[in-house]
């Protein structure tokens, strides 16, 4: 069974950072793309970060380019978004993904899922 569990959420001023932290268990972690998505409320869900399952590749929605930061540490089943210059329309919950296609951005192409956390960022 696989689980995957996000930490990291809270609240922040704007120009702020966070990071966001999701362990995984059940499978083989370096087999797998991992992502991060998000949601704000009224919206659909939103790519933001993937990273391939040796962690030389990496590819940001548009949105967060030059912002967010995507690692991953394989030896502890973990990966990692770097969130800096944050915006209020940033806010929204952070969702960590696993897949199998690391060309996949759409939300249905994910098949593991995180509970999510939530961000805030005030003005």
């Amino acid at each position: 069974q696989v689980l995957l569990v996000e930490s990291g959420g809270g609240l922040v001023q704007t120009g702020g950072s966070l990071r966001l932290s999701c362990v995984a268990s059940g499978g083989t972690f370096n087999l797998y793309t991992m992502a991060w998505f998000r949601q704000a409320p009224g919206k659909d869900r939103e790519f933001v970060a993937k990273i391939s399952g040796s962690g030389i590749n990496t590819s940001y929605g548009d949105s967060v380019k030059g912002r967010f930061t995507i690692s991953r540490d394989n030896a502890k089943n973990m990966v990692y978004l770097q969130m800096n210059s944050l915006k209020p329309e940033d806010t929204a919950v952070y969702y960590c993904a696993r897949g199998s296609n690391y060309f996949a951005d759409s939300p249905t192409e994910f098949s593991h899922w995180g509970q999510g956390t939530q961000v805030t960022v005030s003005s």
